[in-house]
């Protein structure tokens, strides 16, 4: 994975990116949050202290998905009613990109799509309606609103502009998935499937003291 470097407008640290997609990172010294214009940085603001979580993934983790390999590069932490959960923003061999979701212990591999067809507006969700995207029926399980807590890393969007946002999640009876992400205008699809921790083969994960050792 190659890697172009700026320099951070507030501290002065060097700033590399492993993605040549990003828009927004964080400034691992001082915590500036940075958005890209090409390879100059303009400071927007800070990221709060991140929280601690059990999470063994971190920045920098790398895994197989479909026999692709990635690597962990960005991460978003979401506020809601019962807590946070993690987006951990995927860097693959290939050149794309892609998430992994890490709430409670659960998994979930997605990907920005496209739409096939319309998707529903706000006004128009609740629970057990079906939306059909890529010939897939995806049933809406349920609806989340949510706040940026902190972000860290590379992004493939600005995060530092927003405040709330809505997420509709959709499944399936065999295991796929479907979210809807209202915090843009038209909202974002991401597709995707529940995995098995064991089946990504992650390694270069946090170590706690009392688990035991691969």
């Amino acid at each position: 994975m190659s890697t172009r470097n700026a320099i951070c407008p507030n501290c002065g640290a060097e700033i590399r990116f492993r993605w040549s997609g990003a828009v927004q990172t964080t400034c691992d010294y001082c915590k500036s949050i940075l958005v890209r214009n090409d390879i100059n940085l303009a400071l927007v603001g800070k990221a709060a202290d991140l929280p601690i979580d059990i999470s063994p993934i971190q920045i920098g983790t790398e895994g197989i998905f479909t026999d692709k390999p990635f690597q962990v590069i960005g991460r978003i932490v979401y506020r809601y009613d019962l807590g946070t959960w993690n987006e951990w923003h995927l860097y693959f061999s290939d050149g794309s990109n892609g998430w992994l979701s890490d709430a409670q212990a659960e998994y979930a591999i997605s990907f920005q799509n496209s739409f096939t067809d319309p998707p529903p507006a706000p006004a128009e969700l609740h629970r057990g309606m079906v939306m059909a995207q890529h010939n897939v029926p995806l049933y809406l399980t349920v609806i989340t609103e949510a706040m940026y807590e902190t972000t860290e890393g590379e992004l493939p969007f600005t995060s530092y502009d927003k405040e709330k946002c809505h997420f509709a999640d959709f499944r399936t009876g065999d295991g796929r998935f479907g979210t809807l992400d209202y915090s843009e205008n038209p909202p974002l699809l991401f597709l995707g499937q529940f995995v098995e921790y064991d089946s990504l083969k992650l390694k270069n994960v946090k170590e706690f003291e009392g688990w035991p050792t691969p």
